[in-house]
């Protein structure tokens, strides 16, 4: 009997043939990946703490906004430690014009949002703005290319004109919550209310810390009648 190629045969020929081109490669260490879909290879999944904060409705992201900000949902894929691969991939995200890093983990929390039922009934999705300065010397914005990545599972839209930020402001790494919260304060501006009234809105960002620009930014898209808030970010990180 001769060999019968069948349609799953021959997808997997074309992925190996496409994988020979363009290999996948870990977005933390940069080795080789199966074509699994997967964004870490299996060294450095065994080095990442993932969170299942996307099927709690009360969880450590949502109790940082406790009090502050009513939240629908909130969600971190992953916790933050320190040379773990989450902050390799971050930096080379941020820092080493590695926009691709975002998409790819935007995609696989896309999934799991997708299934959670706390997020079912997200209408757009909304990713934390760079100053316009911030962006032409980065060439991109981090958050954005999560939300793009998000948007893709989700079957979402992105709206990305919607928040902007009208003040540069200087960098919040090495600041305490209160300067923080006072570097952002009065920065974001709502310019196209009319897009998001009356939706469900998830906003995005790349990690979670204090939450002061984030909290900030939910703010500003609440004032708009009728909008719910959700937030996602690739890692949470202690304080």
């Amino acid at each position: 009997m001769g060999f019968q190629l069948t349609l799953p045969t021959l997808r997997e020929m074309g992925e190996g043939f496409l994988h020979l081109l363009f290999p996948e490669i870990c977005v933390a260490c940069g080795q080789d990946l199966p074509v699994t879909g997967t964004c870490f290879c299996l060294t450095c999944q065994l080095a990442l703490a993932p969170s299942n904060m996307y099927l709690l409705r009360e969880n450590e992201f949502t109790d940082r906004f406790w009090g502050r900000l009513p939240l629908e949902g909130g969600a971190a894929l992953y916790h933050f430690t320190r040379k773990s691969p989450v902050q390799r991939a971050l930096h080379q995200l941020k820092y080493h014009n590695k926009p691709d890093i975002g998409i790819k983990i935007g995609r696989e929390f896309g999934k799991k949002l997708r299934d959670a039922e706390i997020f079912r009934s997200v209408d757009a999705i909304i990713p934390v703005p760079l100053h316009p300065k911030k962006e032409r010397l980065r060439g991109y914005n981090q958050s954005m290319m999560f939300a793009q990545g998000i948007a893709e599972t989700m079957y979402l839209p992105v709206l990305n004109t919607v928040l902007t930020r009208n003040k540069f402001t200087a960098s919040q790494t090495r600041k305490k919550r209160i300067e923080r919260f006072q570097n952002v304060e009065q920065v974001f501006t709502v310019k196209k209310p009319a897009l998001v009234e009356g939706r469900h809105l998830l906003l995005v960002d790349d990690v979670l810390t204090t939450g002061a620009t984030l909290e900030i930014c939910g703010l500003t898209l609440l004032e708009v009648p009728g909008t719910k808030l959700s937030m996602a970010t690739i890692a949470i990180a202690g304080i």
